[in-house]
């Protein structure tokens, strides 16, 4: 068997009161660039008590303190955000990674949000297909001109256009069927988030072969990966602990660890990590959240040769 595919999640957060470390998200990054990580991750997370950057202006940053590691984002949340600003700053991180993005997006299930941006949850799912439409637009015509519901262009240009051609990768985070549904004629992956239990992944990644299989869509077309928050510790109670206090202080939801984590002894993450690979995952995105250097360290030493 082929050995797993690994990604890491670049560190967005820090405790509340605290500063962010900048050494420490470089050291991260070096160090999952010299072990031979596929790629680095970034999540879209607004709002919280829980200082987290923002995931656009992180990967521009990441792009420029690495040179090989591929950047993701998973996922941005793009009915939220201006499709044209984003389609600019997503094209400007790919010329300065010379061409390493890939723009994983999502809709999203927290409407009660919406009006924070100044619209309502009305039509969301047309907003995010439109704002697709014109990203990929201005990503790859030379001028634009969009007549949509909710944006219009008259004969626009942006440059730089993206490093890849025609632009860089699309995943897709969701979970309804219909959405993964309609995400088959566009996404070149499909993430598995990492709020959700390897058993619910696996009934997705289900999902999505049969819509594959129906769209006549060869399903190694399609890349599939997870993020799995891990946390190696032979006290697998108090791994569980920590796990739990940053659950509680990103999610409102202490409990959500116990659902959906990976922790314990290096053999209960290789055995959990394993159950994710089986439930499809092709790429596994790993997320620690404390201790991320060291978790690094012992996932690549001790528990990745297990899988």
């Amino acid at each position: 068997m082929a050995p797993p595919r690994l990604a890491i999640a670049i560190p967005q957060t820090w405790p509340a009161g605290g500063a962010v470390d900048r050494a420490r998200i470089r050291r991260v990054l070096a160090r999952a660039e010299a072990l031979g990580f596929e790629s680095a991750w970034v999540v879209d997370h607004l709002f919280g008590a829980l200082p987290s950057l923002d995931p656009v202006e992180c990967l521009a940053w990441a792009a420029a303190v690495t040179e090989r590691i591929r950047l993701g984002t998973a996922v941005l949340l793009t009915a939220t955000r201006s499709p044209v600003h984003l389609a600019k700053s997503l094209a400007s991180i790919d010329v300065l990674s010379g061409g390493r993005l890939e723009v994983g997006v999502g809709l999203g299930d927290n409407t009660r949000l919406y009006p924070a941006f100044g619209f309502t949850a009305d039509r969301r799912v047309a907003r995010f297909g439109e704002g697709l439409r014109l990203m990929r637009a201005l990503w790859t015509e030379p001028r634009v001109t969009f007549q949509g519901d909710f944006w219009r262009l008259e004969d626009a240009t942006l440059e730089p256009k993206p490093v890849q051609r025609p632009h860089p990768p699309l995943w897709v985070g969701a979970r309804h069927p219909d959405a993964l549904r309609r995400a088959m004629a566009w996404a070149a992956g499909f993430m598995g988030a990492g709020s959700q239990p390897t058993a619910a992944f696996a009934a997705q990644v289900a999902v999505v072969r049969g819509h594959l299989a129906a769209a006549g869509r060869d399903p190694a077309s399609l890349d599939v990966g997870k993020r799995v928050y891990v946390a190696v510790d032979p006290d697998r109670e108090r791994a569980g602990r920590r796990l739990a206090e940053w659950f509680g202080a990103f999610y409102g939801r202490a409990g959500l660890a116990a659902e959906v984590a990976v922790w314990g002894s290096v053999e209960q993450c290789a055995a959990g990590l394993r159950d994710v690979l089986a439930a499809g995952a092709r790429l596994l995105l790993l997320n620690p959240v404390f201790d991320e250097l060291e978790q690094l360290e012992t996932l690549v030493a001790e528990v990745v040769p297990r899988l």
